[in-house]
């Protein structure tokens, strides 16, 4: 039996913390920005003048971010987007013919142990407590629309253009996003869109349901903001991280029995705590909800209900 996931555990990779010797606090990160008010966090790529291409500090400094996100209690949402006009172009590739070669970056791990960086991030925004909006504003490809996948609502500018062009670059899909994608659009619009290799604008991208919604540039972080603060403002901490987990959970379950074991035993725990009374009087008293319930510490004993998936077999 493999060991239970840990809500504590690190979520980094060794290789490109490794190598990147300037990961700084909170406030001082690099290449995103970490922006905290009335209980939603954005958190910014930036790096403007590259569209934001997706490098090892970067990567480091959002494994960081949502670390500190999903621990700290006074985060209830999570918007992603990027600076400038774009969201992300995907990985930097300012080291050429070798950015993805990693025997020529002299790295020690084997064929069995090395793991993509991007899959790392994915899995960790799989695992979060806190629900994720990611805000495309701009360009996203490769990386850059692969590390939305496990976000929970995806809203896009009519500006922005997606693309899944590993193919176009010699290499493969990574991130998850061969699990991902196809639960998201289907086998055989991920098949089309991953074979080609080709950049689709975003009317596209909401016609087949990878965006739930299009936007003016102008009313796109409004917009994400509007469904952070809705949950901010009206919903229990605890409820969101728990239904969040049943949903992300279940989409591979291989019957509905799995669902009902799990749902009667959160509703067991959740029916008897001060959240749920406090949802009930609210309501019956038409006022506004004030849930006290924090998931940094008044998760039931059941969660997590999974087990942690080691990488090495």
């Amino acid at each position: 039996m493999p060991p239970r996931y840990r809500r504590d555990r690190p979520f980094t990779h060794r290789v490109p913390l490794r190598r990147v010797r300037h990961l700084e606090t909170i406030m001082g990160y690099k290449e995103i920005r970490y922006e905290l008010s009335d209980g939603i966090l954005t958190i910014t790529l930036n790096r403007p003048e590259k569209l934001n291409a997706y490098t090892l500090v970067m990567d480091a400094e959002l494994k960081d971010a949502l670390n500190t996100a999903d621990a700290d209690d006074e985060v209830r949402a999570v918007i992603v987007t990027g600076a400038g006009r774009a969201f992300c172009a995907g990985a930097d590739l300012t080291l050429g013919d070798k950015t993805f070669d990693y025997k020529a970056m002299g790295l020690e791990d084997t064929l069995d142990t090395l793991r993509d960086p991007g899959g790392i991030t994915t899995l960790r925004i799989y695992d979060m407590k806190k629900p994720l909006i990611a805000a495309i504003n701009g360009p996203a490809v490769g990386f850059g629309i692969t590390m939305t996948l496990p976000m929970d609502i995806r809203l896009a500018s009519e500006d922005a253009r997606m693309g899944f062009v590993f193919a176009r670059r010699g290499i493969v899909l990574e991130a998850c996003s061969s699990w991902f994608l196809l639960r998201i659009v289907g086998i055989s619009k991920a098949a089309e869109w991953v074979l080609t290799g080709r950049v689709f604008e975003a009317k596209e991208a909401h016609a087949q349901g990878l965006v739930s919604e299009l936007l003016a540039p102008d009313d796109l972080i409004p917009r994400a903001r509007e469904i952070a603060a809705e949950i901010a403002r009206n919903t229990s901490a605890v409820s969101v991280a728990l239904c969040r987990q049943l949903l992300w959970k279940m989409l591979g379950a291989d019957h509905p029995m799995e669902a009902h074991r799990l749902e009667s035993k959160c509703m067991f725990w959740a029916g008897g705590q001060a959240d749920a009374t406090e949802g009930i009087l609210s309501f019956l008293e038409k006022r506004p909800p004030e849930f006290t319930m924090k998931p940094g510490s008044q998760m039931p004993e059941v969660y997590p209900w999974w087990t942690d998936r080691p990488f090495e077999e």
